[in-house]
Formats: structure tokens, C-alpha cells, sequence
């Protein structure tokens, strides 16, 4: 993978479910951002995801900079 291919996924992922994400909505509307970040960090398949492929372009940005 490159570093545009791995941005575009995760622009494309956040798009197709976070932003019309009812449960992020509602924790966000009686919690707060924090705790709504909170849950899609450590509850959320999708949020798991994002953060394999933000793992993926740390690595990447990391071994181009050796």
C-alpha cells in the first residue's frame, strides 16, 4: 500500500459510516466528543479498522523517512 491509497481508504471509510453513524450522534449529543471518540476508538468495528490503516500509514510515512 501506498500513502495515498491508505488516506483515500480512510477518507472513504469515515465517509461511508462515521459521518451518518447514529450511535457516534447520540453519545456525541449526551456525552460529548470526547466520549463519543472514546466509543469509536474502542467499541467500534469501523473505528478499529481506521485505526489498522492509520497504523499502516505510520509505518509507511516511517519507512520512507529511513
Amino acid at each position: 500500500m501506498n500513502k495515498l491509497t491508505v488516506i483515500k481508504e480512510i477518507d472513504e471509510t469515515m465517509e461511508r459510516y462515521c459521518e451518518s453513524c447514529f450511535i457516534r450522534k447520540q453519545i456525541r449529543k449526551e456525552q460529548g466528543k470526547t466520549a463519543a471518540h472514546r466509543f469509536c476508538i474502542s467499541s467500534c468495528t469501523i473505528g478499529s479498522q481506521l485505526q489498522f490503516l492509520g497504523n499502516e500509514l505510520n509505518k509507511i510515512g516511517v519507512d520512507h523517512k529511513v
